[in-house]
C-alpha cells in the first residue's frame, strides 16, 4: 500500500515507466482550466497532426504520486504518442495534498473539473465531447475513477467515456497512507472506487502486475469484480514476474520504477487495441 517511505523514493521517476513516444521537442499548449484558491490549475494540451480527422477524441491524463507529489510533465511521453494516433492528449495539474488543509478530496474534484472544462471547450480543442477518455497510473488511476464514480451531477458530465489505468489505487479502506492524507474529512471506504462501482460506468481496460506493493493486484481484481456484478465493461491484464508500474519482481517496485520492456510493448498493443474497439482510433491508424 502507499505510504509516505514509498513517494519518497518513488515521486521523481515515476514517468520513467512511461517513455517518451513520439517528438520529445514537442511542447503542449498550456492552458488553465480552474482556479482553486487562488492557484491556477493548468492542462498541457497535445494536438494531433493538423491532418488528423477533425472532431478527435480526447484523453485526459493524470499522474501518479500519491496524492502528494508530481506534474503534468510526467504524462507527456503518454500525451505525444496518443496525439500520434490522432487523439487530442491533455496532462492535467492538479492540487497536492500538503498534509494539512489539501486531501485528495480536493484532486478529486480538480480532476473531475478538467474532464467538464475538455467537454466544455470542445470546439476550440476540436474535439467530440462523446469521446473523452481518461489515462492514469497509480494515485492518478484512483482520481479518473473518481470522476467516473463521485462526481456530481451537473450540466457537463464529468465521467470519461473510456478509461485506461497502469498500476491504479483502486481499493482504499485499509490504506494507510491514504487515511492520513484525508486528515479525518471522510473514511477512505467513501472515495474508495471498488467499493461503489455501479452500473453503467464506462469501459475500463486495468494492466497490473501480480507482485504490486503498492497497489496491490487484489485491489484491480476485487474493482473488476463488481464491475462484472453490474454489468460493466472491463479488461483487467495481470502480468507475471512484475511489480508496481511494471517493474520486475526481482528489484523492489517501491523505489525507482523500471518497468519490463516485453510488459510494456505488451501494454502498448493492447491499448492501441482497446483505443480501435471504442472508436477512439480507426482501424487504419494502427
Amino acid at each position: 500500500m502507499l505510504n509516505k517511505s514509498t513517494l519518497a523514493a518513488v515521486a521523481i521517476c515515476l514517468a520513467v515507466g512511461f517513455p517518451a513516444l513520439g517528438a520529445d521537442n514537442e511542447e503542449p499548449d498550456r492552458r488553465v482550466y480552474a482556479v482553486r484558491g487562488g492557484v491556477e490549475l493548468q492542462a498541457h494540451v497535445f494536438q494531433p497532426t493538423a491532418d488528423a480527422p477533425r472532431p478527435a477524441p480526447a484523453i485526459v491524463i493524470a499522474h501518479g504520486g500519491g496524492w502528494a507529489m508530481g506534474e503534468p510533465s510526467w504524462g507527456y511521453g503518454r500525451a505525444r504518442h496518443f496525439a500520434s494516433l490522432g487523439i487530442v492528449s491533455i496532462c492535467v495539474q492538479y492540487r497536492l495534498s500538503d498534509q494539512e488543509t489539501i486531501t485528495p478530496l480536493e484532486a478529486m474534484d480538480d480532476v473531475a473539473a478538467a474532464v467538464r472544462w475538455t467537454r466544455t471547450n470542445s470546439d476550440e480543442l476540436g474535439i467530440d465531447p462523446g469521446r473523452v477518455g481518461g489515462y492514469g497510473w497509480s494515485a492518478g488511476g484512483h482520481l479518473l475513477a473518481s470522476a467516473a464514480i463521485f462526481a456530481k451531477d451537473g450540466e457537463v458530465s464529468a465521467v470519461p467515456d473510456a478509461l485506461i489505468f497502469t498500476s491504479p489505487a483502486l481499493s482504499l479502506e485499509s490504506d494507510g497512507w491514504f487515511k492520513k492524507i484525508l486528515l479525518g474529512r471522510v473514511e477512505p471506504s467513501e472515495v474508495s472506487p471498488a467499493a461503489h462501482v455501479r452500473a453503467g460506468l464506462p469501459p475500463v481496460l486495468i494492466f497490473q502486475g501480480r507482485t504490486d506493493t503498492v497497489t496491490p493486484a487484489r485491489g484491480a481484481r476485487r474493482f473488476c469484480d463488481a464491475m462484472v456484478e453490474h454489468g460493466n465493461s472491463w479488461e483487467l491484464k495481470i502480468y507475471d514476474d512484475v511489480g508496481h508500474l511494471l517493474t520486475p519482481s526481482d528489484q523492489p517496485d517501491d523505489g525507482w520504477p523500471n518497468p519490463d520492456p516485453e510488459a510494456v510493448a505488451d501494454r502498448q498493443v493492447r491499448i492501441e487495441a482497446f483505443l480501435e474497439s471504442i472508436g477512439f482510433v480507426p482501424p487504419e491508424t494502427n
